[in-house]
């Protein structure tokens, strides 16, 4: 653990980074489970949960095209700042849902809140590499996403017990205030925007963000080792209905006191300690080089793969609980290091580009995925187990084309851990690894 104490001790701008991000997502997580067992209580509809899980994500993929243009031209700081407060204001809309006829209340506010989200996201992500040296990225994503499971765990336990003991409201207003915490953090932050290199347009085209846009798209293009890895995400997302899968099991399967928050509350919990373990037990036993990084994502998805399946069969909480956090062992590495690998890769200047449409990728395909989860459940007959079983059978398929891609990737035997790339000159990044 010594590589995070020092990064937190020694590192002033992802100190306060972190600590804002800790906040921010605790709050997320009381939210969450608040959200859904509201819709399961108004409803009992488990398509009712399935379209809020799209309005949590698709918004994403519809603002990513203008806000990855948006973050690579303004202050990626003072941008993630903007978004926590529009999303601190716009939570404590939630409080109006009090009957089954004003839950478009609920699905209007997520969707906004999210919109917002699609700026601050791939900001943060972009910045990372600008607050941290070469040997810092790994143990600063690893900790990041081990802060965000962490927060999942504590979030959606102590929020199911809190929702089902204080009510819904609470939560709400929990999550509202931890995005203007986060807000105070980040703006202590110091940072300095690298410069353009490049003459930006001027007049309409400026104002639409085309140039830009088509721009990304091209770098996107001529670079397929970037485009392999941002699919990395999206591949997760094909089988993102397991999601869906967990409020179902924790409301019609394991219920804790005939409570559906409490219930899904556990699953989730067991679902963020999953998430924080891997990526950094694997940096432990695997180190950080790039060539390693790649190898371990292909794996990574059969180890989802099977959790899910285990999880088609547990008979108890506990049994289920387990491969719930097991499988989002994998699904961690996935998201972690194929984070680390763009940050690595891509230029400075294309970095809110490539992580928006990132970000819109996996968007697209978790909820498509989310929303036949919740069809076949309401209305195709399919109980949770056997889609627990269906969909965990489907990590295969993304899991086999990496190991494919693999396979043609070429990179010299001994490729060190390269910084991240500061360049804003548009040429190829420090990654040698190609896919041919």
């Amino acid at each position: 653990m010594n590589p995070y104490f020092a990064l937190l001790r020694t590192n002033r701008n992802f100190r306060l980074l972190f600590i804002g991000q800790t906040i921010s997502q605790l709050g997320d997580w009381f939210n969450a489970v608040a959200v859904f067992a509201l819709l399961l209580d108004l409803t009992g509809s488990a398509t009712a949960v399935a379209w809020m899980m799209i309005v949590q994500i698709l918004p994403i993929a519809v603002v990513a095209p203008v806000s990855g243009v948006v973050v690579d031209r303004m202050d990626r700081r003072k941008l993630m700042i903007t978004a926590d407060l529009v999303r601190g204001c716009l939570i404590l809309g939630l409080l109006l849902v009090r009957q089954a006829d004003q839950v478009w209340i609920a699905y209007m506010v997520m969707a906004l809140t999210v919109g917002a989200a699609a700026f601050f996201e791939p900001a943060r992500t972009a910045i990372i590499p600008s607050f941290t040296t070469a040997d810092e990225l790994l143990p600063a994503n690893a900790l990041s996403s081990a802060t965000w499971s962490a927060m999942l765990a504590i979030g959606a336990s102590v929020g199911g017990v809190v929702t089902a003991i204080a009510g819904r409201n609470v939560a709400f207003t929990i999550n509202a205030a931890s995005f203007f915490v986060s807000a105070f953090f980040i703006g202590r932050t110091h940072y300095r925007p690298a410069p353009p290199v490049a003459t930006r347009p001027s007049g309409i085209s400026a104002l639409s963000a085309y140039t830009d846009l088509i721009e990304g798209l091209r770098y996107m293009r001529r670079h397929s080792h970037v485009a392999a890895l941002m699919l990395v995400k999206a591949g997760w997302g094909l089988a993102g209905g397991v999601l869906l899968l967990l409020t179902i099991f924790g409301q019609r399967i394991f219920p804790i006191a005939g409570s559906t928050a409490a219930g899904i509350g556990v699953l989730y919990g067991a679902r963020g300690v999953g998430a924080g373990l891997g990526p950094i037990a694997l940096r432990w036993i695997l180190g950080q080089s790039p060539r390693t990084l790649r190898r371990v994502i292909g794996p990574a998805y059969f180890v989802v793969a099977v959790f899910y399946v285990a999880l088609s069969a547990a008979p108890t909480l506990s049994v289920a609980a387990l491969s719930v956090l097991c499988a989002h062992v994998g699904g961690s590495i996935l998201w972690v290091f194929s984070t680390v690998l763009l940050q690595m890769e891509v230029p400075d200047r294309f970095r809110g580009r490539v992580f928006a449409a990132e970000l819109a990728l996996v968007s697209l395909t978790t909820s498509l995925s989310s929303y036949w989860t919740g069809y076949e459940l309401d209305r195709g007959g399919w109980s949770p187990r056997t889609l627990s079983f269906t969909l965990g059978v489907l990590f295969c398929i993304p899991g086999t084309l990496w190991m494919l891609i693999l396979s043609r990737w070429k990179a010299p035997p001994n490729e060190p851990l390269a910084p991240p790339s500061a360049s804003t000159s548009g040429e190829e990044g420090v990654l040698e690894g190609r896919v041919t």
